[in-house]
């Protein structure tokens, strides 16, 4: 992979960003799931994310910020009677848009699928959600926004806009590069934020370390930084088994391998 594979970009600086943090009180933590590139299983790992930190404890609410093709829903197999286009249409408050999913013991506030106007949500509109998110996290430990894939405005102002942005990545040369391209903007929207990196669908751990690797390398080349590997998530049939279940991996199959690894990921979060 090398520079010449990775978008070039101007850096985006969301208006009054800087002046919202300062001003925003104490809240959990905001964590957004990026990849770039569609079909790591992001969506999936968000979910399962979700659970393992509600089983420590941890006050959980999931973000469906995919905001056109938005599926945590559907892989959890819910029929929500409110959605975010409920919140943005005035019919509810963003609580109000929110609901409770009792099997992970966290809370779920879906997107919509297949809403082009969702998907191109105005900045004032967008600025709205985000204010919700802020209020969401006055009563809770952790917000997990589920980015949509690819590097439109909204996907880079919400992911701007958290503490910590993860970032998903499989050994596949696009994967990589796609991974690659979301550090590169992250760095330019962001200067002083965290990222981590989450490599999924390793064939053994050593598999998954090379991944990181070259990726790392990649960064401390042309960015400057490196940022640190999260975790490894091993390849495992059970996953896709879960997923036709709608139904948590970690309560299908807590103890496979995938599972280990998303619980091991979680610790290394909260630490």
């Amino acid at each position: 992979m090398t520079e010449a594979l990775s978008p070039v970009a101007m850096p985006f600086t969301p208006s009054a960003l800087n002046d919202a943090r300062a001003k925003r009180p104490a809240m959990g933590h905001i964590v957004a799931v990026a990849s770039g590139k569609g079909g790591v299983g992001k969506t999936w790992f968000a979910i399962t994310l979700a659970h393992a930190l509600a089983r420590r404890g941890k006050r959980v609410l999931l973000f469906d910020g995919d905001l056109g093709l938005a599926n945590v829903d559907i892989q959890l197999g819910l029929m929500p009677e409110q959605d975010l286009g409920s919140f943005i249409a005035g019919r509810t408050s963003f609580e109000g848009a929110a609901q409770r999913y009792g099997e992970g013991g966290f809370d779920i506030l879906v997107g919509r699928s297949g809403s082009g106007a969702l998907s191109a949500l105005p900045p004032p509109v967008l600025e709205r959600v985000l204010q919700g998110l802020r209020s969401a996290g006055e009563v809770r430990d952790v917000i997990l926004l589920d980015l949509g894939a690819g590097l439109d405005r909204s996907v880079r102002r919400m992911a701007a806009y958290a503490d910590t942005l993860l970032v998903m990545a499989t050994g596949e040369p696009t994967s990589l590069t796609d991974a690659y391209a979301v550090l590169k903007l992250h760095a330019a929207d962001r200067p002083d934020g965290i990222s981590q990196v989450v490599v999924n669908q390793a064939a053994t751990r050593a598999d998954g370390e090379r991944t990181y690797a070259t990726l790392s390398r990649a960064c401390s080349s042309f960015l400057g930084r490196k940022p640190p590997l999260l975790g490894i998530i091993r390849r495992d049939e059970r996953v896709r088994d879960a997923i036709r279940r709608q139904t948590p991996l970690l309560t299908r199959h807590p103890g496979c391998s995938a599972a280990q690894d998303v619980e091991a990921a979680a610790n290394c979060l909260l630490d």
